[in-house]
């Protein structure tokens, strides 16, 4: 019987990481068990993987064409699979599928993460040889260390949400007709034998089903993507899209999708393109070709909605919300990352290390191309965001990472001047503190890419929100001390300036507070205790600088 995915794309990579697949030239049944026991224990809810015999390797990435396994080693090889899987503890058997490709017969091991992790196998094949747990690193399988160890064993049984068995629905309440059609849309071979096939047969070998022969039962993942009617199963799945007339949110239309977890991504995504996105074109005087721009590049769009469906909680009761306001749209899913991506490793950006909340989802969604290979989100919507030279965008959660929320902001633009002047307002406004601003990185940004009219106008809104915040003597004490130091100045100088003795206290308060802020710098960073150190003005201090033009020194 076929496996449920295009084998060409497989074995391509474009599916599946090369980090899930293993490519062997020959049967080697030691490296092999330890490679399906890594696999099975999913130590980090990948989904599993797969085993290629028959075709070499060269850095991980296949050779072509394959060498492929003699006919009469097949069966050899499978009844030898068959008794070293009885090895493992608890035992595990993975579904196995001789394929013709190239002209020659290969063998796929499909390894899905196991329901009775964790699993260790034998170190030798030997009598009497210790068993030892194994996980995978990147693209080997490895024995874990004593803390990874740790957290296997405190892993058993926890299974990922999706992969569950839902003890509350039958088998028949899976439709088998939409199974039919997404067989046909990732172009499986096992489509073409569903005439031939009963349901259960069918939901075994797409592992969306588990249990005894008269007790077998769909599992979510399964109910998610192909049940009849999967919202009365669970009723948060959905996508709510809500459109705001103004930044206050006083007046706004909703639109909610429903239906199985890809037909309502899918829709979703087509009214955002269709409805939301759009293109202007810009003529310059100075070359032939005329700039085009987007107000949201529909990509970046489309991968920040597939990853809140990819990785959010099913058995949360919250449903996925996308908030579009008229400088912004808010993708917001619940709840937020699991460890160790926290709130400061959102902030700056840091997405290396991450563990996965859905492991079959993923799989189902790369199939169908609706979203990349793991850990590549993230670099797909900063990277479609700079090709269209919008602003970056913001990632967000709280500290009990009860959220998820994903921030694209509109093209400059398309922002009308009273839309630029309000969105830079709102960043000083949370900004602005004893020395006015601690991070002025966003602001300026903004004004850099609106154009001489825009960021003149922006200028004076940037102005005004400081100056309610901020009282008058301490914008000029500020402006003071930044204009001076234009010019390297000593310690002593500038507290001179503010009429202020040569303390520690009134260092920190005065000139350190500046540095940490990037407003001065030193010109001896090395050497930061010499006598012969000076505090000079940053170019982000010289901005702030013009944008106050008004309390410069002559």
């Amino acid at each position: 019987m076929a496996l449920p995915i295009n084998i060409n794309e497989l074995l391509t990579g474009k599916t599946v990481e090369w980090e899930r697949i293993e490519f062997r030239e020959g049967w080697n049944p030691e490296n092999t068990l330890r490679t399906i026991c890594a696999f099975a224990n999913d130590f980090n809810n990948w989904g599993g993987g797969y085993i290629v015999l028959g075709v070499a390797e060269n850095n991980g990435v296949p050779v072509f064409p394959p060498t492929g396994i003699q006919l009469n080693q097949i069966d050899k090889i499978q009844q030898e699979l068959n008794q070293i899987c009885r090895r493992i503890l608890p035992n595990y058997f993975p579904i196995v599928e001789p394929v013709d490709y190239q002209h020659k017969k290969i063998l796929i091991f499909w390894c899905p993460g196991g329901s009775n992790r964790p699993y260790k196998v034998p170190e030798t094949l030997g009598n009497n040889s210790l068993y030892f747990y194994f996980i995978r690193r990147f693209s080997c399988s490895v024995k874990p260390t004593v803390d990874e160890e740790r957290e296997l064993i405190s892993m058993a049984n926890k299974i990922p949400f999706d992969d569950q068995v839902n003890h509350s629905h039958p088998l028949s309440d899976l439709d088998l007709s939409e199974i039919k059609t997404f067989l046909n849309d990732v172009e499986s071979d096992l489509e073409k034998e569903i005439p031939n096939l009963q349901l259960s047969e069918i939901a075994r070998r797409m592992n969306i089903a588990e249990g005894a022969d008269e007790n077998l039962l769909p599992k979510n993942v399964g109910l998610l993507f192909f049940a009849k009617e999967p919202q009365t199963i669970f009723p948060s799945a959905k996508i709510e899209i809500v459109t705001f007339a103004d930044e206050a949110g006083s007046n706004y239309t909703e639109k909610i999708f429903t239906g199985t977890l890809h037909r309502q991504l899918k829709n979703a995504l087509e009214y955002l393109k269709d409805g939301i996105v759009k293109e202007k074109i810009v003529k310059n005087e100075s070359r032939a070709e005329s700039d085009r721009f987007f107000n949201y590049p529909y990509e970046a769009l489309e991968e920040t909605l597939c990853n809140a469906v990819f990785h959010r909680g099913y058995d949360n009761d919250s449903t996925i919300e996308v908030r579009i306001y008229p400088t912004r749209i808010d993708i917001i899913s619940f709840p937020g990352p699991l460890p160790p991506l926290d709130k400061e490793k959102l902030k700056n950006s840091q997405f290396d290390v991450r563990k996965y909340r859905n492991r079959r989802i993923g799989e189902f969604l790369k199939e169908l191309h609706l979203t990349e290979g793991r850990a590549t989100g993230v670099p797909t919507i900063i990277k479609s965001l700079e090709k269209n030279n919008s602003p970056k965008p913001v990632f967000e959660t709280d500290d009990d990472r009860t959220y998820f929320k994903t921030t694209i902001k509109i093209h400059p633009k398309f922002l009308t001047l009273e839309q630029a002047g309000e969105q830079v307002s709102v960043q000083v406004s949370v900004q602005a503190n004893f020395f006015l601003i601690n991070n002025l990185d966003e602001i300026l940004n903004s004004l850099d890419t609106l154009n001489i009219k825009e960021s003149d106008y922006a200028k004076e809104q940037v102005k005004k929100q400081v100056e309610a915040k901020v009282s008058q003597e301490k914008i000029q004490k500020l402006l003071k001390i930044l204009t001076v130091c234009k010019t390297p100045q000593t310690r002593k100088k500038v507290l001179d300036l503010l009429n202020l003795s040569n303390h520690t206290v009134n260092y920190r308060n005065n000139i350190l507070k500046l540095v940490e802020a990037q407003l001065m710098e030193y010109t001896l960073p090395e050497k930061l205790k010499s006598p012969n150190q000076k505090y000079v003005t940053t170019a982000k201090g010289k901005a702030l600088i013009k944008i106050f033009s008004n309390y410069e020194s002559n």
